[in-house]
């Protein structure tokens, strides 16, 4: 591989995370290929990216001379070996379906030598199931991406029993260079690290409303006002080392026992789900949401995270 030069980058899907996770790459000066099977989605692309880099840009997050050039640095096309051809790392961002997931990459794994990193951006399934039809396992890795890609840090690099550790290394030293905080599961477990850890505290959190303790509102009040503050600076596991051990054990003693352990889904979110009340897009699910609350939430969301993003205190 040619380290004089940004690796070249292909892409597969250019749904809302793969044309977010084609612009991170884009914008740190690699060139990329975008594929899709659909015309009409990668049509769609270049126009959304110039529109996230522009809205960046005008948040001092990214130059704003330096918008065109990035989205002319992402090429598209609908043939999955035309993408491949040349790439030194593929990240496969398509839909959450094993089956197709591995016909993916039995394919890639056939066009690309073995040098080639074949990535996927699932978010809870398999790595070494998607890789299972690959013959080279030991290049197969998983790289989950948070949406919106280009705005949080985070990146998931999943292991699998077959990967090579240079590859590890290699992934993770690339995402530092575009600008993203990869972390090391070093087990191809479901949900990673971090949705492990969301759907914990949402399943306590919607177990709270169906027993009546609080209601969904009050739910979310308590962590925005409470504990959420504190978690970007003052995460679990230093937060147990800073109260003491002792103390976090002796609260696990009393309190554990009447946590949610259910190995099923809530009875409420089925019930909600078996009803039509679907949240956000149909305007009724633990809460009631107007078409305008709705979009209100959705900015909140993107507002907080471009100042957070732009506070160098917090060294993100």
């Amino acid at each position: 591989m040619d380290t004089e030069r940004a690796e070249r980058v292909a892409v597969i899907g250019s749904g809302m995370m793969g044309t977010g996770v084609a612009q991170v790459f884009a914008a740190a000066g690699h060139e990329v290929a975008l594929q899709d099977l659909y015309p009409e989605a990668l049509e769609r692309a270049p126009g959304a990216i110039r529109s996230n880099l522009t809205f960046l840009a005008e948040n001092g997050l990214f130059a704003a001379d330096g918008v065109e050039a990035a989205v002319g640095r992402v090429r598209t096309t609908t043939d999955l070996r035309e993408a491949a051809d040349g790439a030194d790392f593929v990240i496969e961002c398509v839909f959450e379906d094993l089956a197709l997931k591995q016909d993916v990459f039995a394919q890639l794994d056939g066009f690309c030598p073995p040098e080639t990193i074949l990535a996927t951006n699932t978010s809870v399934m398999s790595i070494a199931e998607i890789g299972a039809r690959a013959r080279h396992k030991e290049r197969v890795v998983g790289t989950h991406f948070w949406n919106p890609p280009y705005l949080i840090p985070l990146v998931e690099v999943v292991r699998t029993e077959d990967v090579d550790d240079a590859v590890i290394e290699h992934t993770m030293d690339l995402l530092r260079k575009v600008g993203k905080h990869p972390i090391d599961c070093k087990k191809d477990v479901p949900g990673f690290v971090a949705n492990r850890l969301q759907h914990a505290l949402w399943r306590e959190a919607i177990s709270i409303v169906e027993h009546g303790i609080a209601d969904a509102a009050t739910v979310d009040e308590s962590i925005r006002f409470g504990p959420g503050l504190r978690l970007p600076i003052l995460a679990p596991m230093e937060n147990a080392d800073m109260v003491g051990l002792d103390l976090t054990l002796a609260i696990h003693d009393y309190i554990l026992p009447h946590l949610e352990s259910s190995g099923a889904p809530s009875p409420l979110l089925r019930e909600k789900v078996e009803a039509g009340e679907l949240g956000f897009k149909t305007g009724s699910g633990f809460q009631k949401w107007s078409e305008d609350e709705a979009d209100a939430s959705r900015r909140r969301l993107v507002e907080y995270l471009v100042h957070v993003l732009g506070d160098p205190a917090r060294g993100l």
